[in-house]
Parts: C-alpha cells; structure tokens; sequence
C-alpha cells in the first residue's frame, strides 16, 4: 500500500492551532507595499484563519 503524502505547497502554508483550526496568512503583502496604508498592512500581517467553507479542502490537502 503506497503512503498517503502530504501536499508540499499546502504545509508551508497552513498550520495547526491547539484547537484543531487551521491558521493561514493573508493575501496581498508581498509587494507593491507603498501605496498601501499601515493599519492595512499590519492588519495583513496578522494571521487568519481557513473559513469553514474551505476547511474540507485544506484538511485533504494536509492529510488530517
């Protein structure tokens, strides 16, 4: 039976929390930073988390 791998792109990008959410970064902080507000981009900076419509998705993806 082969081993069921993990999608590499997807675990860079999501992580666990203690209760069994999946954290994820914003979009839209990369580049082109100048002509966005600060407020904007520390709100940007914070993270998120994967909205439960998703949720399945991600949890194939990373094999939970």
């Amino acid at each position: 039976m082969p081993s069921v791998k993990t999608n590499s792109g997807a675990k860079k990008r999501f992580k666990l929390t203690g209760s069994g959410k999946i954290k994820r970064k914003h979009a839209f902080k990369n580049h082109i930073l100048t002509k966005k507000e600060t407020k904007r981009k520390r709100g940007l900076a914070k993270f998120g988390l994967v909205s439960d419509a998703d949720m399945p998705r991600v949890k194939f993806l990373l094999k939970i």
